[in-house]
């Protein structure tokens, strides 16, 4: 069964457009048997024209009736979950935020770079593609080091979402002790690795010739030990929904990996790839 672990909707989430029945009919139509809904959380943003929280009990009340029309109507199953979004100074908020309601699965992620949203950045533009990602992914291994309430880190590859360039990309080679630091914090806490396939998308329609992760990441990660691997989709309006899934299970199948892994209860649980494709 195929499993979306991270979508949003325009109810919780500023920037989406979904509704939830499009996001239920959307998942059907693509044969996705659970798909999570993980609105944006994002506390002290410092784009103060754009508010990316929301009232906890009212999305929790209200995750409790899209999930009844769900199960009425034939599915697909719907996971609560939520995207935290980090800062250093949000450590005892994050962890407040996060023991709120009784989520299927937290996706801890980090959007800012240098104080701005990296949709917004005027910096990561201009730097060097090494010193970019070094900084970015340093980040990400002290975000996974200092937090412990997670399931799941998104999108490591956010910081080259919005670069125009087809040439750019993320790759371990240009921080391979930044990336090692980030798979010990993952692989010591037991938290999953996210496949972001919206950044797959954003390659694609870059034409770069760079669409799938570096195998070098891919590799490298379960070299150290690195086992859960999540699928999601990063959807804001339906169309996108499970996209790139089939191609990208391929992709990594054919680096190795077994297993895909989603979260219930805010525990993990593995699928053959070879069953899900």
């Amino acid at each position: 069964m195929l499993t979306d672990l991270h979508n949003h909707t325009r109810y919780f989430s500023p920037d989406a457009t979904m509704t939830i029945e499009e996001l239920i009919e959307g998942a059907r139509a693509r044969d996705i048997g659970q798909i999570a809904v993980t609105e944006h959380y994002d506390m002290d943003y410092p784009h103060k024209d754009e508010i990316f929280t929301f009232n906890l009990d009212e999305y929790g009340k209200t995750f409790a009736k899209w999930r009844a029309k769900s199960e009425v109507s034939g599915g697909p199953e719907l996971l609560m979950g939520i995207e935290i979004g980090w800062q250093a100074h949000l450590s005892e908020k994050i962890k407040e935020t996060a023991g709120h309601l009784p989520f299927d699965v937290i996706i801890l992620s980090n959007h800012l770079f240098k104080g701005s949203d990296v949709y917004y950045s005027k910096d990561a533009p201009l730097m060097n593609q090494q010193d970019r990602n070094r900084e970015y992914i340093g980040n990400m291994a002290r975000m996974c080091r200092e937090i412990n309430c997670f399931d799941v880190a998104a999108h490591y590859d956010y910081i080259n979402r919005y670069i125009p360039s087809p040439d750019s990309f993320v790759l371990y080679e240009d921080c391979p002790g930044e990336f090692d630091e980030l798979f010990d914090a993952l692989i010591s806490k037991e938290k999953a690795l996210e496949i972001n396939t919206r950044s797959i998308d954003k390659q694609l329609s870059k034409g770069s010739k760079f669409v799938f992760p570096d195998p070098a990441i891919i590799k490298r990660y379960m070299e150290m030990g690195g086992k859960l691997f999540t699928l999601g989709s990063d959807s804001h309006s339906p169309e996108t929904i499970g996209i790139h899934f089939k191609e990208t299970l391929q992709y990594l199948s054919e680096l190795g990996v077994r297993e895909i892994c989603h979260f219930k209860g805010r525990k993990p649980y593995l699928d053959q790839i070879d069953t899900v494709m």
